[in-house]
């Protein structure tokens, strides 16, 4: 379930791996497509193929966490994350994300069309005025969704 998760935050004693070929099965739920896409094929090979368990620490290298945390300390690293991506435009946020998620599944030439039309939804919003008129005036903006 993790692996159809943007973001992946755990805690630093955390261990995990995609083990089934060590009970001669493959990954089912996606693991052997989503997990190629989120650490390259030849690291997801590596790894489903030898069933090796990651620490946290190495989960971090591989780039199959966003965060780590001690585990008294999970839900203020969340929190202060969370807060980063809500402190941003929400269409900007959606329309990026969109372009990302499309984008990635297209080649480039076509991923740069759709981010081109993204970037145009975010265009006549009235959050980008808000967001001018915030940096013109030193403040933060306040941000609606609109």
């Amino acid at each position: 379930m993790a692996l159809a998760c943007d973001f992946r935050i755990a805690v630093d004693s955390a261990v995990m791996g995609l083990t089934e070929t060590g009970l001669a099965i493959i990954p089912g739920a996606g693991g052997t497509q989503r997990l190629p896409r989120i650490i390259g094929e030849a690291k997801a090979m590596e790894l489903i193929l030898t069933a090796r368990r990651l620490s946290a620490e190495e989960a971090l290298h591989y780039g199959l966490l966003t965060k780590i945390a001690p585990a008294d300390q999970l839900h203020r690293t969340v929190d202060a994350f969370v807060g980063s991506l809500l402190a941003n435009g929400p269409v900007a946020v959606e329309q990026a994300k969109f372009a990302i998620k499309q984008g990635m599944n297209t080649d480039l030439q076509t991923g740069l069309a759709i981010e081109r039309k993204a970037y145009e939804m975010t265009l006549p919003t009235e959050d980008r005025i808000e967001a001018l008129n915030a940096f013109a005036e030193k403040r933060k903006p306040v941000f609606k969704g609109r």
